[in-house]
């Protein structure tokens, strides 16, 4: 067994896409930029991010897209506008669509806990 060794990759948010932004981190997290990549093995590596806040979205995204989630109850699913959070809480947006870029397995939470926002 191989020593996993984490490198920390500190990315400026500011005017770059979500979409293309959030590819980028996924492939970070989950280790496939890197020669000794194993689908089963968590050898990703920490990424932290700055200026979420200056993230752009293209076309008419920001007025139109919602981000869902549920709350397991009847009735329970949650929408809120992309702009609203954009104000709030822009972190959650980049977290959401790295979230769904991550295989969904066992590894999947430990990968999404190396991922450090800040707006």
């Amino acid at each position: 067994m191989q020593q996993i060794v984490r490198t920390t990759h500190v990315i400026d948010a500011g005017g770059q896409i979500v979409g293309r932004l959030a590819t980028r981190i996924a492939n970070l997290l989950n280790g496939k930029l890197k020669k000794d990549y194993e689908p089963n093995v968590d050898g990703g590596d920490v990424v932290m991010i700055k200026n979420a806040s200056k993230m752009i979205f293209t076309g008419n995204k920001l007025a139109v897209k919602t981000l869902k989630h549920h709350s397991n109850y009847p009735g329970g699913l949650k929408e809120e506008p992309i702009a609203r959070l954009m104000k709030t809480n822009p972190g959650r947006v980049l977290r959401h669509a790295v979230q769904f870029m991550i295989p969904k397995n066992r590894l999947r939470k430990r990968k999404l806990r190396r991922l450090k926002i800040s707006a």
